[in-house]
């Protein structure tokens, strides 16, 4: 995998209200730019537990899989939000089994679950943050309640919509619904 390698967290799990989608926004660790991923409402709900400290009843398909690595003496070492092709983000995990290390293909919403439940770093491509990546500036503060400086205003498109969506976001965790853990 060329290029340089940023880390990120994982922010928060979102409900874009007006499609009633899913996202996780992904911050970097050393500066304010983030990076928001749709996902399925599953995979939403997994990574949400357990940011939240919650366990299921019965184990969850990414609680089972880390479970199966763990008894076979594999570890994942690190996730990558590699790619971004068609405006769909391709991940790869590392993972660390009898003396090799793996690099495997996923789907963002399930290396992130992963990683969350193994407390592993999670990186993006710089080239996936330069295309896909949105940096807040005063126009972002200002649609979070913050105040534009007098006469200043945002002349970056991408951050309208990026103020647009933050604006739609649910931020409330208690008025989510999620699917009943089985």
């Amino acid at each position: 995998m060329a290029g340089e390698l940023i880390e990120v967290v994982v922010e928060s799990v979102r409900v874009h209200m007006p499609s009633s989608n899913h996202v996780v926004i992904l911050k970097e660790v050393e500066r304010e730019r983030y990076l928001p991923i749709w996902i399925g409402p599953w995979e939403a709900n997994a990574i949400a537990m357990r940011l939240q400290g919650v366990s299921p009843e019965r184990p969850l398909s990414h609680d089972l899989f880390s479970t199966i690595l763990e008894g076979l003496g594999a570890t994942i070492e690190r996730v990558v939000i590699a790619t971004l092709a068609e405006e769909t983000f391709h991940a790869r995990l590392f993972i660390r089994a009898n003396g090799a290390l793996l690099e495997i293909d996923s789907r963002p919403s399930d290396a992130l679950a992963l990683a969350v439940r193994a407390g592993v770093p999670i990186f993006a491509s710089e080239a996936v943050l330069e295309r896909a990546g949105v940096s807040p500036d005063a126009a972002v503060v200002a649609s979070l309640g913050g105040e534009l400086e007098e006469g200043e205003e945002s002349t970056d498109p991408r951050l309208a919509v990026f103020r647009e969506f933050v604006n739609s976001l649910d931020m409330d965790p208690e008025s989510r619904e999620g699917p009943t853990p089985e």
